[in-house]
């Protein structure tokens, strides 16, 4: 549930509607009908209305089983439209560029969509044997560098309902299938912090990412860098994490940058929440049930 409510205004039904999608947005899971009411402070006729409204939209969705309340596919649609067309998005590109200059290999800027990855940014070596992609691009969850970054953020029931029973789909050899084996790397990756992809997705490429959190702490990105072997290697990719976290910690300027500045100007709360544990950004359940159902080129 979210620590803070955000203020409901009482002037507007649309801005009322807007505030209760904000509250199912910013929740940590599901919310039920009487936690909205409650966070809300609306009449809860008036709430249950609001959801309806919300629910035909395709902006929040019920849980058949619990009837709570999550975000829609809809919703999640937008949002990674609003991120891949932000305004922040040439200072996020000049972060990837000046990242590429300096350790001379292809680097991107990814973010989590229900069971993949999808590229939001990337900035191509100027060496002519490179692994060629384009922003846009959706990669899977389980062989990947940034897929098993965020896979590693989430709790073993969540990381199964995006993955399925398994055994996963095998790309290469090196392909990890079997879900015992892929949540030993995932505890490997969650202690040491990084992703990492040896020939797993691609034969003959290497990959490392890092995390990009928000100003919650949780994960919401990666940044990630990956080349052909045997000119990039697991070893030379360890060259390149300070790079790497400086140019995530600059990503994570762009996320929020108007809320960061006002609280850089706004005098200390009485009372400050303590910082939130890193954590992956929630998958949408809509993109998690189309892709176990049936499921901004793959790398």
């Amino acid at each position: 549930m979210p620590k803070q409510a955000p203020q409901m205004p009482d002037d507007s039904s649309t801005l009322r509607a807007f505030g209760v999608l904000e509250l199912v947005a910013h929740a940590d899971g599901p919310l039920s009908l009487d936690e909205l009411t409650q966070l809300c402070g609306l009449p809860k006729p008036s709430v249950y209305r609001i959801l309806g409204t919300l629910q035909r939209g395709g902006l929040v969705q019920r849980e058949p089983a619990s009837k709570r309340y999550c975000i829609g596919a809809r919703l999640s649609r937008l949002a990674l439209e609003v991120m891949m067309r932000s305004p922040q998005r040439a200072r996020r590109h000049a972060i990837l560029q000046q990242l590429v200059a300096e350790i001379g290999e292809t680097c991107n800027l990814t973010m989590l969509d229900g069971n993949e990855v999808l590229y939001l940014d990337r900035v191509e070596t100027s060496s002519p044997v490179r692994v060629h992609l384009a922003a846009g691009s959706r990669v899977p969850l389980h062989c990947t560098a940034s897929g098993k970054l965020f896979l590693s953020q989430l709790s073993d029931s969540q990381a199964a309902t995006l993955l399925g029973p398994g055994p996963y789909r095998r790309f290469t050899e090196n392909t990890i299938t079997d879900p015992e084996e892929l949540q030993k790397a995932l505890r490997r990756i969650r202690s040491e912090g990084m992703g990492t992809d040896v020939g797993e997705f691609l034969e003959g490429s290497v990959a490392v990412s890092v995390p990009v959190t928000d100003a919650q702490g949780r994960v919401c990105a990666t940044v990630a860098v990956h080349g052909p072997a045997p000119r990039v290697t697991l070893r030379s990719c360890m060259d390149f994490l300070p790079a790497l976290r400086r140019a995530a910690k600059a990503m994570a300027g762009t996320m929020v940058p108007q809320a960061a500045e006002a609280g850089a100007k706004a005098p200390a709360a009485s009372n400050p929440a303590k910082p939130a544990k890193p954590r992956a950004a929630k998958p949408t359940r809509a993109a998690a049930s189309k892709r176990s159902g049936s499921a901004a080129a793959r790398a």
